[in-house]
């Protein structure tokens, strides 16, 4: 069994290693129809003339490519900005697509599928043979070297996954020309679903989808001692699969606006934009539906459902964010800071957002219907969205949120960022039916299940004391109930009046 461990650890290794390696196969080459099909007209004449020193010439790497043409752009801002010429100051960022169409090479020699299974497909199928390893072990949780082993303890190999993780991001974000080969690996498949070239965001789904599906073979291994557990991943997996990826891209086939049909507002932020209120507007029905279903989600369904099920209903069986959390993230569960300054800062950080979420929702909404773009003469919609776009949906959500995982936990976002489980968290925590239960009687103090709550509550504080765990973090996964060996917890549905707070 060791062998077989070793091998699926081996071949998800030289898969990454190999998929790492892709971003060096291109070679780049600046031509006028290059910059015809990238470049909006009224910049092309500009750009040649700035970039003819680069016409027509092999660059062996992205990083020279990128490096010239960002020169030739900036130098050009920088002359007519020392001119004062505001208007002609270019302010498209041109740099991703026309690295992503200058690109030659053996991704656009027909072996892109080569290479996409030689790395990708050699990475997940190591990993899903790693984690089939473990239908040899008895079911139940082993605890063994949890807190020691260096990828799971904030040891070297956990640092490394974060260092990873962070920059991933980053490059994501605000540097997504130097993924460009990564995002030409997962082309073709683009082309299948929405007849489109890749984007980054493609690419960002893709991985985020074969994440979780791999991953999660590992939690339906892992956890096959608890039904609920097999169930609620099962239920990630396949919202992730099918609402987040799969819809979407064939919507946009279709010529329909691409949604994420489960996302909801305030976590998917830019809903009530104007240019997604107007493109499902201008969509017909199906976009008028789109529009409708979003709203009825956001004040109805989460207060409704909330009430009824806990939180749990979208954070722990639906919400991509959680579902990477709970299984990409599974291993640092234990890593959530579960002290009472933690919990203090939590409550005033994820509430802080919330309202930022709210308020530039408000003003968004204000400049749709009036055309205004400022209210009180400094409250400007355009420069506030702008302002919650980078600081909360890139690096918070992204960077912070994931990047993390190794160093806080797998929910640092979930609990510290997320609008959504804010608002969630406020009808779970004062009107929902939803409860654990605890029988204190029987708690032998093992700690089993603080040390596995992703969302930094000190469960057994509570199981000693035979309260009710109705906290508005927890997200109902029920990883305490599952690691718990006396079968002290339980999650539970009752009249709101019989909980034990």
């Amino acid at each position: 069994m060791k062998r077989i461990k070793w091998l699926g650890l081996s071949l998800f290794l030289i898969g990454f290693a190999l998929w790492i390696f892709t971003l060096t196969l291109s070679q780049f080459q600046l031509t006028d129809s290059i910059l015809d099909a990238s470049v909006k007209p009224e910049h092309r004449n500009i750009l040649r003339q700035q970039t003819a020193f680069m016409a027509n010439k092999v660059y062996t790497n992205n990083w020279s490519f990128i490096s010239d043409f960002r020169g030739a752009v900036d130098a050009y801002n920088d002359e007519v900005r020392a001119q004062k010429a505001w208007d002609k100051v270019i302010y498209d960022n041109y740099v991703f697509d026309v690295t992503k169409n200058a690109s030659l090479g053996v991704l656009h020699d027909g072996q892109v599928w080569l290479w996409f299974w030689l790395s990708l497909g050699l990475a997940a199928l190591g990993g899903l043979i790693y984690a089939l390893t473990g239908l040899k072990r008895l079911p139940g949780i082993d605890n063994n070297r949890q807190y020691r082993h260096p990828a799971t303890d904030r040891g070297w190999i956990g640092i490394s996954v974060g260092v990873f993780l962070i920059g991933f991001y980053v490059a994501l974000y605000f540097y997504p020309e130097y993924l460009t080969n990564w995002v030409l690996l997962v082309d073709p498949i683009s082309r299948a679903l929405n007849a489109g070239a890749a984007s980054r965001w493609f690419l960002y789904g893709f991985l985020y989808t074969l994440v979780i599906l791999v991953m999660g073979v590992r939690m339906l291994v892992n956890y096959r001692h608890s039904r609920y557990q097999q169930l609620r991943t099962v239920s990630v997996m396949f919202f992730q699969v099918s609402f987040a990826f799969l819809i979407p891209e064939i919507m946009q086939r279709l010529n329909q606006p691409y949604q994420d049909l489960k996302n909801i507002w305030p976590l998917d932020y830019t809903f009530f934009f104007d240019y997604r209120i107007n493109e499902k507007l201008q969509a017909g029905s199906l976009g008028i539906f789109m529009l409708v279903w979003g709203i009825v989600l956001a004040l109805v369904a989460v207060p409704v459902l909330t009430y009824f099920l806990g939180k749990r209903w979208y954070c722990s069986w639906v919400c991509g964010c959680g579902g990477l959390a709970e299984t990409l993230g599974d291993p640092y569960r234990h890593l959530s800071d579960k002290s009472l300054k933690a919990w203090k800062a939590e409550r005033v950080i994820v509430h802080s957002v919330l309202v930022f979420a709210v308020g530039m929702t408000l003003l968004v909404l204000y400049t749709y219907f009036t055309g205004q773009p400022a209210i009180l003469g400094f409250l400007d919609s355009y420069s506030v969205r702008s302002a919650y776009g980078f600081y909360i949906g890139s690096l918070f959500a992204g960077v912070v949120g994931t990047g993390f995982y190794p160093l806080m936990g797998n929910r640092v976002w979930c609990r510290f960022g997320c609008p959504l489980a804010a608002y969630l968290g406020l009808v779970q925590r004062f009107k929902s039916r939803f409860r654990i239960t605890t029988n204190g009687g029987q708690c032998i103090s093992c700690g089993n299940c603080s040390a596995y709550c992703e969302m930094g509550i000190d469960v057994r504080a509570y199981a000693q004391r035979g309260q009710d765990i109705v906290r508005s973090s927890c997200v109902g996964c029920g990883i305490c109930s599952a690691v718990c060996p006396r079968g002290v917890l339980n999650l539970e549905l009752g009249p709101v009046a019989t909980r034990k707070i």
